[in-house]
């Protein structure tokens, strides 16, 4: 059993990822950077607070083009399984042909040995038009320990699925997918930092061409008190 896990299993399931996150399809791509801080914040024994700060960059859309800031509030029900609920505040800046977003979140994370699971349901809020467009969307990691303490590789997937459409925008189906690997890099007792590339793909939907998004990723994570968080990504 402990070779179930090698090293080299992990890069041929990375490798596969990877391929089919990049169909042939793909006619625009663009090179990003994406920062994240997470803080968590300790309650008691069961309960956490995860304040968020996101700021992610475009070629394509002159620089800053999204800003996220936020909380989480998760519960343990049981050991290796939390419920969370969350608001975010997502801003659209320079090339962004967004609009200003209110988003509520609702998750539930399960973590079993070195893979954790994430179950998360979005309801997004624009200033303009009517209705709330729900966002699902699942995601698996798994990390792999290199030897030093708290020094790991991981993989991660996840998929966007919007059950419904709203007259802002919104369209039903498979939206994007997210495809990460990168190794958790630990600074302190409980600080760590996530960094890695980030493979983004939407397909051609509504007439839009289908698009590729390359990032460099960087994820810190700071950890107050003793508890620490499973760590997943966005």
């Amino acid at each position: 059993m402990r070779t179930l896990f090698t090293l080299p299993v992990v890069m041929s399931v990375l490798a596969a990822t990877l391929l089919v996150a990049t169909p042939a399809c793909a006619q625009r791509e663009d090179e990003q950077l994406w920062l994240q801080v997470n803080t968590n914040v300790t309650l008691n024994d069961d309960v956490r607070l995860t304040l968020e700060q996101i700021a992610r960059f475009s070629d394509r859309q002159d620089g800053l083009y999204q800003t996220e800031f936020g909380g989480l509030l998760s519960y343990r029900v049981i050991k290796g399984v939390e419920l969370g609920f969350g608001y975010r505040k997502v801003g659209a800046h320079n090339g962004n042909t967004g609009e200003n977003e209110d988003r509520l979140r609702q998750q539930v994370v399960a973590s079993f040995g070195r893979v954790t699971t994430r179950f998360r349901v979005d309801e997004r809020f624009y200033p303009i038009g009517s209705g709330v467009g729900v966002r699902i969307r699942p995601l698996v990691r798994y990390n792999h320990p290199l030897g030093r303490k708290g020094l790991a590789l991981f993989v991660s997937h996840e998929s966007f699925i919007l059950p419904n459409s709203t007259n802002w925008g919104q369209r039903s189906g498979y939206e994007r997918m997210r495809n990460l690997v990168g190794l958790v890099i630990p600074i302190g007792q409980q600080v760590s930092a996530d960094v890695g590339y980030l493979n983004q793909f939407r397909p051609d939907r509504g007439g839009a061409r289908a698009q590729m998004d390359h990032a460099l990723s960087v994820q810190l994570t700071i950890n107050l008190h003793t508890a620490l968080a499973p760590l997943t990504h966005d």
